[in-house]
């Protein structure tokens, strides 16, 4: 929950309806064998100008049959993704190939022709379902654009009574009395149940889902997978699903697609490429993917200290008003270490973000108390003591200012140095996050987005703060950048002797980067412990949820990722 956050309703538990799924057997499975063909891309080229983004790209898709496509950032998956609906952005164009809908050549259609299809035979579900749902419209008009826009002849009534069907079939409890809610009283979860329904709306044919499941955690992510396979399943609908995670492409898709550089590297059968990859790209990306299974690492980074640093006691907060009050925080209690790392798990609305953001001053508990080495840590002092570093390196860094600004910000704000030294500090910190001090002039929108993380981080020290808290740090970048990140932030924890509140959805980040770990359910922490033996060997039951939920990657074939 966002700082200041109010909301008007509070969220209804993630997807009750769906909760039967999470114990069925392994998805893949139980897939129907394709029957006609309906997708086939044929030697897809797609450029920016004169940058080529997809070079040749080629497969073939039947009904009820699941394809995932893998890579890393610029790899082209969701140019080749959103190439499939001709949705691509200013400037992008298809310069050859086919996309054969059902024989229809999409690639050629006539803007008007193309728009009788999108949506209807063919359908998108977007990454960030708070962006691509309109804030100030109801989720009940914005089904009832989605079906009048293929000129649905039913009634006012018909069509809500249809958009409650819809909303009820992905799993949205008390269906038909959320149709005049707007998006941000929605969990996360169910905001992406809202989009699955508005591309079901016209029993589209074929479904494309860019990164559905990015920045959910493990139970809202399985109960999203489980949606998806079950119409991939019962309705027959074909289904291509693009993601950096290679645990969900293993949960939902029986075929695999490897891209690098705008080209397909490898592809065929999920598990025969997940566990034996002839590609030397395909072996780097299952090295860099963190597993369950895998011990922490945290110990080799550093040693914590035997006083705690920062303490929480007691810890409360609230929003909205006294009768419809949402609990965000009950009771909380903490202790971070000087060079220790607590890991912070637990689904969306647990209060993590809220926890977060009250331990870096962005807003005021309404019980409790923090200290700092022994004293109430006060707005200032936490301002500098403890740095944040934010989930989306695109949203959090100001693309109007230069990154010498954006990191030196801080500075500013504590009055630390006069311009001469502030500038030495900047350069300072972009060489130590792994960036050429040269990067100080330039804009955020030139670097990638694991570079644009590292500049976060670069913000974050410039205080010289005791205590990080990361926030989803790495939720949304590729494996091998992911990997990247975290080894940096390992790194400055190993110099610097940070303390790290590392928060997110990711149980197998945290148990690698975790000296402990604490569990939040519903605003308090039901387990704390070692990261090891929480992982290993959960006492609560809802800590072994959240862990059976965690999708797995088959075991690799000895020697096969050498």
């Amino acid at each position: 929950m966002s700082a200041g956050t109010r909301p008007q309703q509070s969220p209804e538990p993630e997807g009750r309806p769906m909760t039967e799924l999470i114990d069925r057997p392994p998805l893949v499975d139980r897939l129907p064998s394709p029957t006609a063909e309906l997708l086939r891309v044929r030697d897809l080229h797609v450029a920016f100008g004169e940058r080529v983004a997809v070079r040749g790209v080629e497969f073939a898709l039947g009904a009820g049959e699941s394809l995932g496509i893998v890579g890393e950032s610029g790899s082209g998956k969701s140019t080749t993704a959103l190439a499939l609906l001709r949705m691509l952005p200013a400037g992008g164009r298809i310069t050859g190939g086919s996309v054969e809908l059902g024989g229809q050549d999409l690639a050629g259609l006539p803007e008007e022709a193309l728009r009788a299809v999108r949506g209807r035979r063919i359908a998108m579900v977007f990454q960030d379902p708070m962006s691509s749902l309109n804030p100030v419209l109801s989720v009940g008009r914005q089904l009832d654009e989605a079906l009048r826009a293929h000129g649905e002849r039913r009634t006012k009534a018909e069509r809500s009574l249809r958009a409650a069907e819809l909303l009820e079939l992905v799993g949205v409890p008390k269906a038909a009395t959320r149709l005049d809610d707007f998006p941000h009283q929605f969990s996360g979860g169910q905001r992406q149940r809202i989009m699955i329904a508005l591309a079901l709306a016209h029993d589209a044919e074929v479904l494309v889902a860019d990164e559905p499941t990015t920045a959910l955690d493990p139970t809202v992510q399985r109960q999203i997978l489980r949606l998806l396979a079950r119409i991939n399943r019962e309705r027959g609908t074909a289904l291509v699903v693009i993601s950096h995670d290679l645990g969900v492409i293993a949960e939902t898709c029986s075929r695999l697609l490897v891209m690098r550089d705008g080209e397909v590297v490898e592809q065929g059968g999920t598990e025969r490429l997940l566990t034996d990859p002839r590609h030397a790209y395909t072996k780097s990306l299952l090295a860099a993917v963190p597993r369950l299974d895998a011990p922490s690492r945290a110990a080799a980074n550093s040693t914590p200290g035997a006083e705690p640093l920062l303490v929480v006691r007691g810890l409360a907060k609230g929003y909205g008003p006294r009768r419809r009050r949402t609990v965000a925080l009950a009771d909380v209690d903490l202790e971070l270490h000087p060079g220790e790392t607590l890991g912070l798990v637990g689904e969306s609305g647990s209060g993590k973000s809220t926890l977060a953001r009250a331990l870096v001053g962005g807003h005021a508990p309404d019980a409790g108390s923090v200290s700092f080495a022994g004293r109430p840590l006060d707005g200032r002092r936490a301002r500098r003591e403890v740095q944040m570093v934010f989930q989306d390196p695109y949203a959090s860094l100001n693309p109007r200012l230069t990154v010498g600004r954006i990191i030196a910000e801080p500075l500013i704000a504590h009055r630390i140095g006069d311009r001469a030294q502030r500038q030495a500090r900047v350069a300072e910190l972009l060489e130590q996050v792994g960036l050429e001090a040269s990067a100080a002039a330039r804009s955020p929108r030139e670097f990638s987005g694991g570079q644009r993380q590292r500049i976060g981080i670069a913000r974050a020290l410039a205080p010289e703060p005791s205590v990080l808290v990361c926030d989803e740090p790495v939720s949304a970048l590729d494996v091998s950048i992911q990997a990247q990140v975290i080894d940096l932030l390992a790194r400055l924890q190993r110099e610097l002797g940070l303390a790290v509140l590392f928060i997110a959805h990711d149980l197998a980040v945290v148990r690698q980067v975790s000296h402990r770990i604490a569990v939040l359910h519903r605003g308090r922490i039901v387990e704390s412990g070692p990261a090891d033996r929480v992982i290993t060997a959960p006492e609560h039951p809802y800590t072994a949820e959240l862990l059976a939920a965690v999708p797995s990657l088959p075991t690799p074939t000895a020697g096969s990722l050498l």
